[in-house]
């Protein structure tokens, strides 16, 4: 039997320098834990998943809201598995995010891996909504197979809005059913995993950075806007967050810099 269930997050500036979480709903799978931060100012909310999802035919979602002045991090405790259905007419998963930054509000999207385990099939949408001075960073990292088996079908597509403009719209599609080509050596090559780093920071107005690579596999690209996205394949998990980890870094660094300035 599939699950239709949305959690939510709303995260208010309590006017006192920090933030607070007036709505923390979980929904089905997907329950909300406040969790500490190592920053007082900023909230921090960690998904963890009370039972295996997505299934086949599950529509699942999460919708975050950071009001005006708002700073909270959202995360979540382990890999998210996407699983076959019970029956051959489950039909695909479909797990739905959307984000919401107000004014001068900072949020952080930074979920675990998102694993396509073989005979699964998983449609994932992120849409977020940007006020002009809010900032986001987002993680997505895709691993396409648990160890020793093939991938699922993946799609996941990525909107992002900032100020009622389009930023960012892009989709990604993996596995069986895929156009052609996804795992030749013009797209995947044979690595494994797959992810996208997206920082959109006003400090980068005006000041855009420059386009670099990262290493073999890895890219930094300046978008038409105070943003940058990072693109990045690597063997395995692992090896994936240590290259996202070390872009964000040096990214949040250059941020604070010119600020700075």
């Amino acid at each position: 039997m599939s699950v239709t269930a949305t959690a939510r997050i709303t995260a208010v500036a309590d006017g006192r320098g920090s933030t607070s979480l007036p709505v923390l709903e979980s929904g089905g799978p997907l329950a909300l834990r406040r969790t500490r931060s190592p920053d007082s100012a900023r909230a921090r909310v960690t998904v963890v998943g009370a039972m295996s999802a997505p299934l086949g035919g599950d529509r699942l979602a999460v919708e975050v809201r950071a009001e005006d002045g708002a700073r909270v991090t959202v995360d979540s405790a382990a890999a998210t598995v996407a699983l076959p259905g019970a029956g051959p007419d489950a039909g695909p998963a479909a797990y739905d995010v959307r984000l919401s930054v107000g004014e001068g509000a900072e949020l952080h999207w930074l979920p675990e891996q998102l694993v396509s385990a073989c005979g699964s099939a998983l449609d994932m949408t992120t849409r977020a909504e940007l006020a002009g001075t809010s900032r986001l960073v987002l993680r997505e990292e895709l691993v396409l197979g648990r160890h020793g088996e093939s991938t699922g079908r993946l799609s996941s597509r990525l909107t992002v809005n900032r100020a009622g403009r389009p930023l960012l719209d892009q989709q990604l599609a993996y596995g069986p059913g895929a156009p052609g080509g996804w795992d030749g050596p013009a797209v995947l090559d044979g690595h494994r995993a797959v992810g996208q780093l997206l920082l959109v920071d006003p400090a980068f107005e005006g000041v855009p950075c420059a386009p670099r690579l990262l290493g073999p596999t890895a890219a930094l690209t300046p978008l038409a806007g105070p943003a940058v996205l990072v693109t990045a394949l690597a063997a395995d998990a692992r090896l994936l967050r240590a290259v996202l980890d070390e872009a964000l870094e040096g990214l949040l660094k250059e941020s604070k810099a010119l600020q700075k300035a």
